[in-house]
This record gives structure tokens, sequence and C-alpha cells, in this order.
């Protein structure tokens, strides 16, 4: 009789070593991913600032610059802007200006001068020591001549005060959370407490932007039990945390490599408004459509307004604006500029005070919200709840309509 062939015992060790491996390469590329994204930050916090001190040098060198006043980052976005596409918007330029100003260079100066003593991190380069002793004894900084074009430039070896390596090394945060405490931080004080706690407690963008919401600083400032607070304050909440994958898919990130961003701003809220006007076309003929971006100037600042409508029943302007991010009260403000201006310059007279339709697109919490403040009675208040969209459906619309154009430019 036939012995049968014995059979090969079959282990299952390669398969629990390969769920080793694939989960050691994952967690590899992940910590890559946010590594590469972080170097590209600090170099972009680094270029900005760089970008922020040329422009306050050229604006303090003389009466003859002087002449350009405020043309002048009107001026450079637009050459910016057509050399290097996004990202260097007129507001940007300002951003930059300011950021160079919160941070000047004596404060940078003495950063890294505790960063050269102090062994942290790799060892700076000669030239960087050799600019921290000179700034630290003069407090000053490198010369710019005019030239003769009236336009000034710094002489080519001097351009820079540090190389942008050295530079980057100041900038621990990422340029989105300086973003913030440029813009929604009132004093140094405050800059200065939320960049540190930010730094030391690991706040991610959100994180930073719920502290700066809730006054933090101001609470712990006068709180009697201070390290309760600050503990308090870096425990995270869920939601809080940001993917390796949306590091490096930071439009900001994006925009400075001069990449394409397919989930930039700027063509999502294209996108929605496209969708958006085909929408309130399609509830029926009360909405007649008017223009996108139409413009309007107060004061001397120019804005835009995204999409102009006419109720046709209620034969009043409506003015729609889009944010993508959240809804903030300055957003609120800002619709109240718009329709005392629609009100003054676009309403004809035999027409009633325009509506303010505010749309704030942030991914899985869209608001739609309408300024209906200004109307001269509660019958013609009630008039407009009653024929205009509900707020929950065009909401519900948008967020819907976001999650698809994401979905299809994922694919």
């Amino acid at each position: 009789m036939k012995k049968k062939p014995r059979e090969k015992a079959i282990s299952l060790t390669p398969f629990a070593e390969y769920g080793g491996l694939i989960g050691g390469i994952a967690e590899l590329l992940e910590i890559a991913r946010r590594t590469a994204a972080r170097t590209v930050n600090a170099l972009m916090t680094a270029t900005y600032w760089e970008i922020g001190r040329r422009i306050v040098e050229f604006e303090q060198g003389g009466e003859k610059r002087a002449e350009y006043g405020e043309g002048l980052l009107a001026r450079l976005a637009d050459d910016l802007t057509a050399r290097f596409g996004r990202g260097f918007s007129r507001q940007n330029l300002q951003r930059f200006r300011l950021f160079y100003l919160s941070q000047p260079a004596e404060k940078i100066c003495s950063t890294l001068s505790s960063k050269l003593t102090g062994g942290i991190g790799s060892t700076p380069s000669n030239d960087l020591a050799t600019i921290v002793q000179t700034l630290s004894a003069k407090s000053k900084v490198a010369e710019i001549r005019p030239t003769p074009s009236g336009i000034s430039q710094a002489p080519s070896g001097k351009s820079s005060l540090f190389a942008l390596s050295d530079l980057a090394r100041a900038f621990p945060l990422p340029w989105s959370h300086y973003v913030l405490l440029i813009s929604r931080t009132r004093s140094t004080e405050a800059f200065a407490f939320y960049q540190t706690e930010a730094l030391r407690s690991g706040w991610s963008v959100r994180q930073l932007d719920r502290q700066i919401a809730s006054q933090f600083y101001e609470r712990t400032a006068a709180s009697r039990n201070k390290n309760a607070m600050l503990r308090k304050g870096a425990a995270a909440r869920a939601g809080d945390s940001i993917s390796a994958d949306d590091e490096v898919r930071d439009p900001l990130v994006l925009e400075f490599l001069g990449l394409k961003d397919e989930y930039s701003e700027t063509d999502l809220e294209e996108a929605l408004l496209r969708h958006l006007e085909n929408f309130l076309l399609e509830l029926g003929g009360d909405f007649a459509f008017i223009g996108r971006q139409r413009r309007l100037r107060i004061g001397g600042e120019w804005y835009r307004v995204d999409l102009l409508f006419f109720h046709r029943k209620l034969r009043c302007l409506v003015v729609i604006d889009l944010k993508v991010g959240k809804f903030t009260h300055a957003d609120a403000g800002q619709m109240h500029l718009y329709l005392n201006y629609a009100r003054e310059h676009w309403t004809q007279a035999d027409e009633n005070p325009p509506v303010g339709l505010i749309l704030c697109a942030e991914k899985d919490d869209a608001i739609a919200k309408y300024a209906l403040e200004g109307l001269p009675n509660k019958v013609l208040a009630r008039e407009y709840k009653l024929a205009l969209p509900n707020e929950k459906r065009l909401a519900a619309e948008i967020e819907k309509t976001r999650e698809l154009l994401e979905g299809r430019t994922r694919k």
C-alpha cells in the first residue's frame, strides 16, 4: 500500500511577519510625509518673513519710496502673481509685512543666537554665527540702495540677512499658525503666549484657532490656577489632529511649491459658486442672475461680491457671499458693509432693501445665514423669510456639493 505523500505544513509565521512589514513601512511613510511637509512649511515661513522684511525696508528707504504708498503692495501682488501664480495677493503680502513687524530682525537674531549657543539641533553655519554677532552688536539691517528706476533693490551679495535654511530654524510653527497669530491676536503678549503654548503642547492649527476664539490667553491671565488652565488647554479634542495626508496636501504648501492643488480653496469656491448659481436658478422663476464677482469700492479698498441676484417676487437684490471656511462675526460685519453699499448705489427707487446671504462651506459644518437687519418693518421681514429658500436646505446643498466635488477630485 502506497503511503500518501507527506503534506508540507503551511507556516503562518510569514503572514504575521508581513503584517509587521507593512505596518512598519506605513509608519515610516507617515513620518516621512509629515517631516517633508514641516520642512517645506519652515522654509515657506522663513521666505515669507524675508519678503516682509524687504517690503518694510523698502517702505523705510526715504521719501522717494514713500511716494509709492499703498500702491506698492498692489504692484507687487500683480507682478508676483504673474510670475509665480496664486499665493501673492495684496492681502497675503500685507500678512508677510505684519509678520516681519511682529518678529523683527533683532528678535530673530536673538532667537538664532540662543540656538547657536544652546546647541539646539544642528550646528548653525559660520555665516549665521557672523550675522548673529554683527546684528547683536549693531541691531542694524543690511543697507538697501536706490536704483535709477526709483525702485530700490538690495545689493546682490546682501539681499538676505540669513540663509533660508538657518532662518527656518527660528520658526518652529507652520505658516498657517502664524497667519492666525498675525490676524487674531491683539497684543504682542498674546502673540507670544499662543506661540509658546502651541509649540509646547503641539497644537494643530484647529486647536490654536479654537483657543484664540475662546480667549484662552485672557482667561488664563485672569485665572488663579494658571497651571490647571494650561494643562486643560493642552488637551486635544476629537477632530483636532491632522493626518499626514492633510499636511502634505495643505493648500498653503502646494501653492508655495507651485503645484496643482485639486483641494485649493480658490478652485473649490469657484466650483461651489457655479453650482449655487445653477441651484438658485433652478428653484423657480423668482431668482434673476445679475453677476458674479461684482466689484465695489468702499473707502480706499476694493471688494468683490461673490454672487448678485434679483428676487422678482420680493423686488430686491440678493447679495451672496461664500466662505470656504467657518462662519465668523467678521463675515457678518462684511455682509452689512455690502448691504449698505448695495442699498445706496445698486438699489432702484421702487425696490425693497437688499438682503444678504452668507454661506460658509466648512467641511462637515456648512452654514447658511440671512442678513435681514435694516428692513423697514416686520411684515416685510416675514415676507422675506417666506419667499427665500430655507437656510437649512441651502446648507445641506452646499455640504452635499462639497462632498461630491472633493470625491470627484480624488478619483
